[in-house]
């Protein structure tokens, strides 16, 4: 009898496409350190991009610290070349903020722009994020944007209520970032 090796399963992982950030050009006293602007609510599509782009500007990203309510799914951790990035799902984080802890426990906070916010309003919320200048918080900057108008599929989203009594309507028509 001979034995035969088994090669482990190779699994494509599709190459993440770049993110829609803003950094600030210098880090200071400011409230924010930038913007990010999904292209979705889904955690498995978005996070790899953006912190390939983090890793670029401030080394390895040890953690990363979201609201739970805000997005579809949730992965727990991630692998960036040898290193592996935590997640973790904060009910408490505002939405619209996402916190990262880079490897020399540095804290970037980046404004979370909405995935369906028009182009012109979140280009300006991410310069606004972005300027070293900003003094307001994210849901503040939000809160000036125009947000687009509710969908047939969403403007009574409250119609329908499951047999726990509440909402059947998906996460990221629960939470409004700029309605807090």
């Amino acid at each position: 009898m001979t034995a035969t090796a088994r090669r482990p399963a190779t699994i494509s992982v599709p190459t993440p496409t770049a993110p829609r950030l803003i950094l600030a050009t210098v880090r200071g006293r400011t409230v924010l350190d930038g913007a990010w602007w999904p292209r979705s609510w889904d955690a498995a599509a978005e996070l790899p991009g953006l912190v390939g782009a983090l890793v670029e500007r401030h080394g390895r990203i040890r953690h990363l610290m979201l609201n739970i309510r805000a997005w579809d799914s949730r992965i727990h951790r991630l692998t960036v070349g040898p290193h592996v990035v935590r997640i973790g799902w904060f009910d408490t984080l505002d939405p619209a903020v996402l916190v990262a802890t880079t490897g020399r426990d540095d804290q970037v906070d980046l404004l979370v722009v909405p995935p369906a916010t028009e182009p012109e309003a979140a280009a300006r919320a991410m310069t606004a994020a972005a300027d070293p200048a900003n003094r307001r918080r994210a849901p503040d900057i939000l809160a000036t944007a125009p947000r687009p108008g509710p969908s047939a599929a969403t403007a009574d989203r409250y119609a329908v209520w499951d047999n726990e009594g509440g909402s059947s309507a998906p996460r990221r028509d629960r939470v409004d970032p700029a309605a807090r």
